[in-house]
């Protein structure tokens, strides 16, 4: 009777003594899995930086102790070796390692399918011949022609690698683009694609920007994960390099529609209408009523005949009417609620002026 080979739990091999971690709190040993982020978030440096990193033994962003160093393949898809040669020059300059020494191998290939059997086996027999450490393929979307978005096309590519991974005891990294604007998603959820891609790996990556802040978070299988972890990209001449800060830089985001208005009125010492408001904050009308309505709600403003008006701490006393004498009148009734409906249709006929 054909049957699959089994073990009793206790038979098992046991791990061996040896750290669990590739770069501590980055890479599992021998891990496959992601380095994500949107586009011009400094991936590709974070990735020449653990490749540099594992390579000499040096921490990674001057930060993270490299466990188990060894060689590195490397396949660049998009920049020019020129400028791979640059920017890992100026990494090792950072790290204080020395560049001529570096064991970094990278593939110097036009291009590298691994959808297709030959340079999946091509690739294949390059990583049996050097035998790396790590392997980093800079970016997913110039390695194959699958629909990203189709799971059982995307899981073809990562069976693929995991199948490296565990027959040459060889961690991968895999650089991948999360979608534009992903800020309100977990990290690994904005990755574009299918979610096997998030699914697939033992440790991942994540580098997000806010206007100049640029974080990283980690997240692994098998070990605690960290958010918000501060970088920033420094230049010393020609050498450009990540690394960690101790203190994170305050974001220069553009304000919100809700923080610009909030402001605005803050300003003014009268209510002020909606379309004096909207030539203030310069942003569109919808923009001006959705930020009112938020206001409103959270009682911040007030409304009368005349417009809109922050809510003071304290109230402010109003003179007493001409025709009053203190005689006990009735206060005139509260203003209507707000409305919004009628002022923007008034607001909408108006050409709009462009994105503040």
């Amino acid at each position: 009777m054909n049957t699959l080979p089994v073990q009793r739990a206790s038979q098992l091999a046991s791990p061996a003594a040896q750290s669990p971690w590739l770069v501590e709190g980055l890479w599992s040993d021998q891990a496959v899995g992601i380095l994500g982020g949107e586009p011009k978030c400094c991936k590709s440096f974070l990735a020449l930086d653990m490749a540099v990193c594992v390579a000499s033994g040096a921490a990674c962003l001057r930060h993270f102790p490299v466990h188990r160093p060894g060689s590195v393949l490397l396949f660049p898809a998009e920049d020019s070796l020129e400028v791979v040669r640059q920017r890992l020059e100026g990494i090792c300059s950072a790290a204080g390692v020395g560049f001529s020494a570096l064991s970094v191998d990278v593939i110097t290939a036009s291009a590298l399918r691994l959808d297709t059997a030959t340079d999946r086996q091509r690739l294949a027999n390059t990583v049996q011949a050097l035998q790396p450490r790590l392997l980093v393929l800079d970016p997913l979307i110039r390695l194959h022609r699958v629909d990203e978005n189709d799971a059982s096309q995307i899981a073809a590519l990562l069976s693929f690698l995991r199948q490296l991974q565990r027959q040459f005891q060889t961690a991968v990294l895999l650089v991948h683009h999360a979608r534009k604007d992903s800020h309100s998603s977990r990290p690994g959820q904005a990755l574009r694609g299918s979610s096997e891609l998030h699914g697939w790996g033992d440790s991942n990556l994540y580098v997000r920007r806010r206007g100049d802040a640029l974080t990283l978070s980690t997240e692994h299988r098998a070990a605690a994960s960290q958010d918000h972890i501060p970088l920033q990209l420094t230049q010393s001449g020609q050498s450009m390099a990540l690394s960690v800060l101790d203190h994170p830089i305050q974001s220069t985001a553009h304000p919100t529609p809700l923080e610009r208005v909030r402001h605005t009125l803050t300003q003014l010492k009268e209510p002020v209408p909606v379309q004096e408001l909207r030539k203030l904050c310069g942003i569109r009308t919808a923009a001006v009523c959705s930020a009112l309505e938020q206001l409103s709600a959270l009682g911040e403003i007030s409304r009368d005949s005349r417009g809109y008006q922050i809510k003071r701490p304290f109230p402010v006393s109003h003179p007493i009417h001409p025709q009053g004498n203190g005689n006990g009148k009735q206060p005139p009734p509260p203003a209507s609620p707000i409305n919004l409906s009628s002022e923007t249709e008034a607001g909408s006929a108006e050409e709009q002026p462009a994105e503040g």
